[in-house]
C-alpha cells in the first residue's frame, strides 16, 4: 500500500471518528464524544505527516512529529501556519484520552462524570478543524498529483 492510500485511509477513519463524535454529542454521551474527537485528530494528523511521508511515532499524541512540516517545501503555508495550533490540540486530546475511557481511578470518578457538555463542544470544534485541514489537504495532493499525471492538465 503507498503513501497517498495510507494517508486517505487514515483521513477516511478520521471522518468516521467525527461522525461517531458528533452521535455521541448529540446523545448527551459526552466522554464518548471527547475520546472519538481525539481518535478522530490522531488519524487525521498522521493522514497529514504520511502525505509527506514523515514518520510519526506510533502513540496517540504525534504533536512532536508535526514541527517536520515546518521544513517541507512542499507543504503549504497555511498548513505550516498552523502546525503549532494543531500541536496544542494533539496534546491537549491526548492527554483527555485516558480519562475519557477510564475516568478517574484515584478518586474513583467514572468517565461520563468528567466530561460535560462544554468539554465535548471544544473537542468536536478542535477535531473539525483537524480534520477540514486534513481533507483539504489530501484534495490539494489528490488534484495536484492528478493534473500532474495527466498529460491534458499539465502546461
Amino acid at each position: 500500500m503507498n503513501t497517498l492510500a495510507m494517508a486517505k485511509a487514515y483521513i477516511s477513519d478520521a471522518r468516521r471518528s467525527f461522525e461517531e463524535a458528533k452521535q455521541n454529542y448529540e446523545s448527551q454521551i459526552y466522554h464518548r464524544c471527547v475520546r472519538r474527537c481525539q481518535e478522530c485528530v490522531e488519524l487525521a494528523l498522521k493522514g497529514i505527516l504520511r502525505l509527506f511521508s514523515v514518520e510519526y511515532p506510533k502513540k496517540h499524541d504525534v504533536s512532536e512529529a508535526l514541527d517536520q512540516i515546518k521544513h517541507i517545501p512542499a507543504a503549504p503555508d497555511w498548513l505550516k501556519s498552523e502546525v503549532d495550533r494543531f500541536k496544542r490540540i494533539s496534546l491537549t486530546l491526548a492527554l483527555m484520552r485516558g480519562p475519557a475511557f477510564y475516568g478517574d481511578e484515584r478518586s474513583f470518578i467514572p468517565p461520563e462524570k468528567l466530561y460535560g457538555k462544554k468539554d465535548a463542544l471544544e473537542a468536536l470544534e478542535m477535531a473539525m478543524d483537524v480534520l477540514k485541514a486534513a481533507e483539504k489537504l489530501l484534495t490539494t495532493y489528490t488534484d495536484a498529483h492528478q493534473n500532474w499525471n495527466d498529460p491534458d492538465k499539465v502546461g
